[in-house]
C-alpha cells in the first residue's frame, strides 16, 4: 500500500492529534522515588558469570583456527615455523592464565607430554617434505588438542555455562 504525499501528511496529522496515554508494563515511580532519595538510580545490571573469559577463549581458538587455515591454504615455505611460534604462544598464555586454577584431573600433564611427542614425530616427518598438507594439518589439529585440553581441564563447559 503506497500513500501519496498529502494521504500521508493528513495520517500523520491526525497521529499527532489523536493524544493516546501509553502506560508502562509496570509501577516505575516506587524506583523513581528511591533514585530521587539515594540520589542514585537502581542498579539493574546483572553480573557477568564468566562469559567475557569464554568469548576471550572463544575468539583466541578462532584466530588460531584462521591462522593455520591462512598457513595451509598458501603453503608457504616456512609455514610450519610460524605455526609453531604462534601455537607456542597461545599455549604458554593459556598456561600462565590457569596457572594459579587446580587442574580437574592429575593426569592431564602426562597428556600433555603425549601431545607434545606426537607434535615432535610429525615436526620430523616434516623436515622431509615441509609442505606436506597432510602434515601441516595433523600438526594444526595437535596444536589444537592441546590448547583445547588445556581449557578443558581448568575451564570446563558445565563450570562456565
Amino acid at each position: 500500500m503506497k500513500m501519496s504525499k498529502p494521504e500521508f501528511e493528513q495520517f500523520l496529522n491526525d497521529s499527532l492529534n489523536h493524544k493516546q496515554d501509553i502506560s508502562p508494563d509496570k509501577d516505575l515511580w516506587p524506583g523513581v522515588e528511591r533514585a530521587i532519595a539515594t540520589g542514585q538510580p537502581e542498579q539493574t545490571e546483572k553480573p557477568n558469570h564468566g562469559w567475557n573469559k569464554l568469548a576471550a577463549v572463544a575468539a583466541c581458538c578462532i584466530a588460531a583456527l584462521l591462522t593455520v587455515q591462512l598457513f595451509v591454504g598458501q603453503g608457504e615455505p616456512n609455514s610450519m615455523m610460524a605455526m609453531s611460534d604462534y601455537f607456542t604462544k597461545q599455549k604458554q598464555g593459556l598456561l600462565v592464565q590457569y596457572q594459579n586454577q587446580p587442574a580437574l584431573t592429575d593426569n592431564w600433564q602426562q597428556q600433555l607430554k603425549e601431545l607434545e611427542e606426537a607434535e615432535s614425530a610429525i615436526k620430523q616427518a616434516l623436515e622431509n617434505e615441509p609442505e606436506n598438507p597432510a602434515l601441516l594439518q595433523m600438526l594444526s589439529q595437535v596444536y589444537q588438542q592441546q590448547l583445547d585440553l588445556i581449557n578443558k581441564v581448568h575451564a570446563p563447559k558445565w563450570q562456565t555455562i
